[in-house]
């Protein structure tokens, strides 16, 4: 299956800049597949020692010099490793924390060597060691579940895809044959979720309960894994506080709310350890007054999506037959937790520049009347906000006034309709005067929300 990574990889590869890299995300995402196929498409001897298969690895990195470190491996590898044609990869590096600290000398001593180490909790490494990462001597890269666009390659769409690449606003108008067939695809892709494994199956022709049995076989994954990053604090609480999160999709996150016997300092330790192993990711409010989003930000007042959507539907019960069920099937709570979810994924997979998830965050009225922003975005040097319906219609009375209270001039809507964009000038609810153009995108072009946005501006007035 194609992956964008890999081109990324390539590049990090081909600029041979001597920085070892540290690649990031959860279990099961693609990390160990993206970094092998990076060594058969460039044509180099694969070194892979994995940490957590050979627990006494550990003994041939002992020495501070790369060379002999080398030439430990070789021997007990029976290989020849020869820097300008081999690739080193570190998986598991977790299970052997006390290397990450040595990947320093790789850089300065050894540059022309590419070393990849990879890993689902490196957090927890640095936490569990007296030491800190080589600050400016390894890169960091985080790998997400597959995407839209991902997904339609894996199932040959490549035309399809090309016509939603090709829209922009101002335009041809989006075809319905092709709004239709996007809209299918979309709603399949919130059945199946972007986790390898789950789409291979999908692709490859597995019905809907063979793609549900797969989903419940990675969430039992990630559950078994509680113990090796729970530390002190019981896996019954981890596993309790991700059921409430997949529960409270879409609302605020309530300690409160996780259920009865789980402590509020036991809710908050759980929810750090289960963003860092990027099973969670928090959307955090903003007072969204300036930039950056984060410079106002309070942390306590937050929403919880999960990894991938799949999760959703295991921790759900999602029911499934031969098909998976039509999106008015489902009770009008799931769909908005569904929408929730894949819509903060795709969102958070939005490239950063540096290689590292978007950071999410949403604005909400404090005291008094009701309102709120589901997701605010930094584009270029300015803040869009995006209001998210699941359906076709939907009342838009908060995002009227928030244009309003902050001054800005683009908003953007996520929901079912073609896309399409409108000039708003109407007052609000309070009898303010507001103008401001409204990108209205359906959910399939979500992953497209920047590059449109970024358009617009240019043609923007400042």
């Amino acid at each position: 299956m194609f992956r964008y990574e890999s081109e990324e990889l390539t590049k990090w590869l081909e600029e041979a800049h001597g920085l070892p890299l540290v690649v990031r995300g959860a279990r099961q995402v693609g990390k160990t597949w993206l970094i092998r196929k990076l060594a058969v498409d460039a044509g180099r001897n694969l070194v892979e020692i994995n940490f957590e298969r050979d627990a006494r690895a550990s003994r041939w990195f002992e020495s501070n010099d790369p060379r002999v470190i080398c030439d430990e491996l070789s021997i007990a590898r029976g290989v020849e490793i020869s820097p300008p044609d081999a690739l080193l990869f570190l998986d598991e590096i977790q299970a052997a924390g006390e290397l990450l600290a040595k990947l320093r000398w790789f850089a300065e001593e050894l540059p022309e060597l590419p070393v990849v180490a990879a890993g689902s909790l490196p957090e927890f490494a640095l936490a569990n060691h007296g030491f800190s990462m080589p600050v400016g001597r390894v890169g960091y890269f985080h790998v997400e579940p597959m995407t839209f666009p991902e997904y339609l390659l894996a199932h040959g769409q490549e035309r399809l895809l090309a016509r939603l690449r090709a829209w922009h606003p101002g335009g041809e108008v989006l075809s319905d044959a092709v709004h239709m067939r996007a809209g299918e695809w979309f709603h399949r892709f919130t059945m199946v979720g972007g986790m390898p494994a789950v789409v291979a199956a999908d692709a490859g022709g597995e019905d809907a309960r063979a793609v549900r049995t797969i989903q419940a076989d990675l969430m039992r994954t990630y559950r078994d894994d509680f113990a090796k990053y729970s530390g002190r604090m019981e896996s019954a609480v981890l596993d309790q506080v991700l059921l409430a999160a997949a529960g409270m999709l879409g609302r605020k996150f309530s300690a409160a709310k996780v259920g009865s016997g789980v402590k509020h300092h036991q809710t908050a330790a759980a929810v750090d350890r289960l963003c860092w192993a990027r099973l969670c990711t928090e959307i955090i409010h903003t007072a969204a007054n300036g930039l950056p989003l984060g410079g106002e930000a309070k942390p306590r007042l937050k929403r919880l999506i999960l990894l991938d959507v799949g999760m959703v539907h295991a921790l759900l019960g999602t029911p499934a037959a031969r098909g998976f069920p039509g999106a008015h099937s489902l009770s009008p709570p799931a769909r908005d937790q569904i929408i929730e979810q894949i819509m903060g994924q795709q969102l958070r997979a939005l490239s950063t520049g540096d290689h590292e998830p978007s950071r999410l965050y949403f604005w909400q009225r404090q005291g008094g009347r009701v309102g709120r922003i589901d997701y605010l975005l930094q584009v270029g040097t300015r803040i869009i906000p995006v209001v998210v319906k699941a359906g076709s219609a939907g009342s838009m009375k908060s995002l009227h006034q928030f244009m309003y209270d902050k001054g800005l001039g683009l908003a953007v809507r996520c929901d079912a309709n073609p896309p399409s964009v409108q000039e708003m000038d109407l007052k609000t609810t309070q009898g303010d005067p507001v103008r401001y153009r409204l990108l209205d995108l359906p959910h399939y072009l979500a992953f497209r929300v920047v590059s449109l946005v970024a358009d617009m501006q240019e043609t923007q007035a400042p």
